[in-house]
């Protein structure tokens, strides 16, 4: 995909309780490629989700619990939706962000950032809640630990949803933190019923274990029947599935709710299970920077693979975005895994969870 995204956006933060809105953006009709029955263009995604700040703190050593653990801090642009939809341009495709920010500095400054990498940016803007932070804690191995504070993303409400962007030949792609945060669930649900209104294509991100544990595994499947992808990592998709191990039995399982589960492996890559039984599995070369298919038709092991990381913060959001430019391109599963799983490799080497051009600090 080399077309390149739609950068005339005109939306501003609103501090009303109406739909954000915005200028036009691109027009597909339905996915494309071979699958919609014409040729392949610049894919078309609405994205709805949490939009933060990012505090990155990157440990020297092991975290001293009551005492002090020296670090580098920094803070970047974060929010899976926000980061997804970053590196969806940073992959080719037309990206339109629907959140809610605070009426502040760091609201302002991201939403800047965004448009001028070239996202479409529909945010409201809530007067009394700041714009949401997070503390992540990334140790020496590279792996992150968070501690979120949502601020105005929790009043995301369903009357902020601009409705124009919800037409066929679009793709949704809906970050679960939307559906496990009680005050914003409504806007998810309402996202999701105007996106199969509209016949557009969906994916879900499960979002977190934790709170996918506190809502329960049954309800969260309940809301997301019927969408056509479901991302989970292997955490979140054993928990989703009520299996132990291993995670492509999690993934045949999933599959009977959605049309595609799709299992982030980390180092171990990427699997993928269609409810119509067709799967793909793909490790990832992640210690060179590049990606090494290995498509295999058996039931996969998950055997983990040494990797020298940086930073994992973002990389399952990149992951997504990569799969679905491809996907949305009807590349095969195992073409979108591997397009995945490039975008991922990027991610780990760089500090936040956005392409560098679209996470500066704020």
């Amino acid at each position: 995909m080399t077309s390149s995204p739609d950068a005339k956006s005109t939306g501003h933060l609103s501090d009303d309780a109406g739909p954000a809105t915005s200028g036009p953006t691109g027009n597909t009709t339905g996915r494309l490629g071979e699958d919609a029955g014409h040729a392949t263009s610049s894919p078309d995604v609405v994205l709805l989700g949490d939009v933060m700040v990012d505090m990155l703190a990157r440990l020297e050593g092991p975290l001293m619990h009551g005492s002090d653990s020296p670090a580098r801090i920094t803070a970047h642009g974060g929010g899976a939706a926000a980061n997804t939809a970053g590196w969806l341009v940073e992959a080719g495709a037309r990206a339109t962000l629907i959140g809610r920010v605070g009426s502040d500095a760091a609201g302002r400054s991201i939403e800047a950032d965004l448009r001028k990498a070239g996202v479409d940016v529909r945010f409201t803007a809530d007067p009394d809640l700041a714009t949401g932070v997070v503390m992540v804690l990334v140790d020496p191995d590279g792996e992150r630990t968070m501690i979120p504070d949502a601020g105005a993303n929790a009043s995301l409400r369903a009357a902020h949803l601009p409705r124009e962007v919800f037409r066929a030949g679009a793709h949704l792609h809906l970050s679960g933190y939307t559906l496990l945060k009680p005050q914003s669930r409504a806007a998810g649900l309402a996202a999701l019923e105007l996106a199969r209104g509209s016949g557009m294509t969906v994916s879900v991100d499960a979002a977190s274990a934790g709170p996918l544990a506190s809502v329960g595994p049954r309800r969260f499947l309940d809301w997301i029947a019927g969408a056509d992808l479901l991302f989970a990592n292997r955490q979140e998709a054993l928990l989703l599935a009520g299996v132990a191990d291993p995670p492509h039995a999690a993934a045949r399982i999933l599959a009977a709710h959605v049309g595609t589960a799709v299992v982030k492996l980390g180092a171990a890559g990427a699997l993928a299970q269609r409810s119509d039984g067709a799967f793909a599995h793909v490790t990832a070369d992640t210690e060179a920077g590049r990606e090494s298919p290995v498509v295999s038709s058996a039931e996969p092991d998950a055997a983990g693979l040494d990797a020298p990381y940086l930073d994992t913060t973002g990389a399952g959001d990149a992951f997504a975005a990569g799969f679905l430019v491809a996907w949305l391109g009807a590349a095969p599963l195992e073409a979108a895994l591997t397009a995945g799983a490039a975008l991922a490799a990027r991610a780990v080497r760089t500090p936040g969870g956005r392409p560098r051009r679209t996470g500066r600090v704020v």
